[in-house]
């Protein structure tokens, strides 16, 4: 769907530039009491690791007995940033689950999170590994997808290795230029990839029919960017080609197909191992045809997916507005709609990704921007879609500036509007994204809960054996009491360790927190303990404050 377009009534102007650090001292917001002088180690984060492979479902494992537990260790507590003076503290239905020790048969895979950007932003000098800043950023959202796409590709982006003049048909305004990009551009952009460990997706033109101009870059960008570039798109959701004029009124799936066709012979004539991604759409109706139609390489099938988007009102429950953001049924009808995608792939055997997603498509502000609750749902939407068996997921982004720049975007430049200052700052949806991007990936576990209220919990078991449980407390962090949680866990813990995103408030911009700070969560090893953690005991219990996401890893 289209993007947001550029928010001149709501800049943000009047707040600071928020700075990311990586110093691991005590800051304001997340005090600590120590109960004793030495944390209990966890593991670090395997940045390298491969992607995990998803165990067949109800696999079953074991943890392994310690027959004699060695003395407890000395631990120091995570104290949680409470309920803000005044709630009226609404009680919360205690949260139960039980960690099988079984498996869905999906995964949590390294690189799941993603942003999305649009293609003319392949000539911005900004994605580059010489931007410490745009490094700095990215390396927040693990081993990050980039996808370049959105509205732009079929209007305003031209692809040259040859230095032709852009064509007079392509039109832009000023927040949305037509841009060229060429070779130089796409090695740039690399030099960005290799300093995050990051991958690239790419989209072609198809609003300006070209097979031949779209595999040449296909073939560029094979060379450039090697096993980094996962896939390539072509056209940018061509379902609303006949709606926005690009082609003729009775432009529909047969003649996409037709065009596709065309396009991934050309391309798989100079780039043959790189997958198709597509039909990158948001109607239903063109998935299944998409996974049904053979082409030469291989494919995978991808949707968008904007689950706030009934912006004059005509649908009450997708409008975006707070009530729905922070409601069960956001949660559930996305699974819904994710599982009608995720139907025709897996008939044919194929991957299925979301490379275009966030809140809203609606242009400007709304309720629902730049808010702690779009960080809260961000979180949930990319645990649900992994553990439901999508393994990408990318939210749409801008490169505008912060000051009128598209308000939903996970991240965005300072400066005046329009006038970039080399500065990156992160909206607060940034960091739900990175509470799932910094987790290591692994097996999801069967759960069976109960109770908590507008809580979302999942469990992982990861590679050297420990699980992971993140929990999604939905609840409203101004008036409801922090959830009482117990946990039954697989085996009995030795370490229980916790990270945790907070917000003062559903509508609260720009305050969203990671551990107390404005930045990525506290690496694995220097994590502080569960409160009321019991040592050798495979049942846990402890309180969540309203409004967090909450990652929580036990060691057995």
């Amino acid at each position: 769907m289209p993007h947001a377009s550029p928010d001149h009534d709501t800049p943000d102007s009047k707040k600071p530039v928020r700075r990311r650090t990586k110093v691991l001292a005590a800051v304001a917001g997340v005090a600590v009491i120590a109960s004793a002088a030495v944390a209990a180690p966890l593991l670090l984060d395997d940045k390298d690791a491969a992607p995990a492979a998803a165990a067949p479902s109800g696999t079953p494992f074991t943890v392994e007995a310690k027959p004699t537990l060695p003395p407890a260790p000395a631990f120091k507590f995570y104290e949680q940033a409470g309920p803000p003076a005044g709630s009226p503290l609404n009680p919360v239905e205690p949260l139960s689950i039980n960690v099988a020790a079984e498996t869905t048969g999906t995964s949590l895979p390294s690189g799941l999170i993603g942003l999305s950007l649009e293609a003319t932003d392949l000539a911005d000098p900004s994605l580059s590994g010489d931007n410490p800043e745009m490094v700095q950023s990215l390396s927040g959202l693990g081993r990050p997808l980039l996808r370049f796409g959105g509205n732009a590709v079929d209007r305003r982006f031209f692809w040259t290795s040859a230095g032709e003049a852009i064509p007079g048909n392509l039109s832009g305004d000023k927040a949305h230029p037509v841009r060229a990009v060429t070779p130089a551009d796409l090695e740039r952009v690399n030099t960005l990839l290799e300093a995050v460990d990051g991958q690239i997706a790419l989209t072609v033109d198809l609003g300006n029919y070209d097979p031949a101009r779209a595999a040449d870059m296909t073939k560029h960008a094979a060379a450039i960017f090697g096993e980094r570039l996962v896939g390539v798109t072509v056209g940018n959701e061509p379902n609303g080609f006949a709606k926005t004029g690009l082609r003729g009124s009775d432009y529909g799936i047969e003649a996409y197909l037709v065009e596709l066709k065309a396009y991934a012979e050309a391309m798989h004539a100079v780039a043959p191992s790189v997958p198709i991604i597509g039909p990158g759409t948001y109607e239903s109706s063109w998935w299944a045809a998409f996974a049904k139609t053979p082409l030469p390489q291989e494919r995978i099938l991808s949707y968008h997916h904007y689950p706030l988007s009934s912006c004059e009102g005509s649908d009450p429950l997708g409008e975006p507005v707070m009530g729905n953001l922070t409601n069960r049924y956001i949660h559930d009808h996305a699974n819904e709609f994710r599982g009608v995608g995720l139907k025709p792939a897996q008939e044919a055997g194929l991957q299925a990704w979301i490379p275009e997603t966030g809140v809203s498509a609606c242009p400007g502000s709304n309720e629902t921007t730049k808010t702690h609750a779009s960080a809260v749902w961000s979180a949930d939407y990319a645990l649900s879609a992994a553990q439901m068996g999508i393994s990408r997921v990318s939210f749409h982004s801008s490169l505008i500036t912060c000051q009128g720049g598209p308000p939903m975007s996970a991240i965005c430049v300072g400066g005046a509007y329009l006038q970039p200052n080399g500065m990156v700052d992160e909206r607060s949806n940034y960091y739900g994204m990175s509470m799932v991007a910094e987790m290591e990936p692994g097996d999801f576990l069967k759960l069976d809960t109960a109770g908590g209220g507008l809580s979302y919990p999942y469990a992982v078991r990861h590679a050297d054996g420990s699980v992971s449980v993140a929990v999604v407390n939905n609840n409203n962090p101004e008036t409801d009491a922090p959830t009482n949680v117990s946990l039954q866990l697989p085996g009995k813990a030795l370490t229980g360790t916790m990270t945790q995103m907070t917000g003062t408030s559903y509508s609260s911009q720009d305050s969203t927190m990671i551990d107390g700070r404005p930045a990525e969560g506290v690496p694995a090893a220097e994590r502080l303990t569960v409160p009321g953690f019991e040592y050798g005991s495979a049942t846990q219990t402890f309180p969540l404050t309203a409004g967090t996401v909450t990652v929580l890893n036990f060691t057995f």
